[in-house]
């Protein structure tokens, strides 16, 4: 605290952290009340991929297990199943050591 008092500087980066993190907490709850748990996934995915950066490779492996992902999306890890496998069957998504997300499913996200 006595550091934020006495460095403005300081304090202007710790405001901006804080509304950023106020920001994708409301972003978070909008996506939870608006949005199918399956378009949630494929965000995830895709935030996970970090398609949509300047450097967007054309796919990303990822090491991500469904579990973790459904905690991610707030669903079941049955659910993920379900979505992982229709995701892999419409060519947006691919097993092999890991997972890779291909950029269809970026059209898929946007879709409503």
């Amino acid at each position: 605290m006595a550091r934020i008092q006495q460095e403005p500087a300081f304090a202007k980066l710790v405001i901006a952290h804080l509304l950023s993190h106020i920001v994708r907490i409301e972003e978070g709850f909008a996506d939870q009340l608006l949005n199918s748990s399956e378009k949630r996934l494929a965000r995830i995915l895709l935030l996970l991929a970090r398609f949509g950066k300047p450097s967007e490779p054309k796919s990303a492996v990822l090491k991500v297990s469904q579990q973790t992902l459904a905690e991610m999306v707030g669903t079941t890890r049955s659910r993920v199943s379900y979505f992982m496998n229709r995701f892999r069957k419409m060519g947006f998504i691919h097993y092999n050591g890991g997972l890779q997300v291909h950029r269809g499913l970026f059209t898929f996200a946007l879709q409503k």
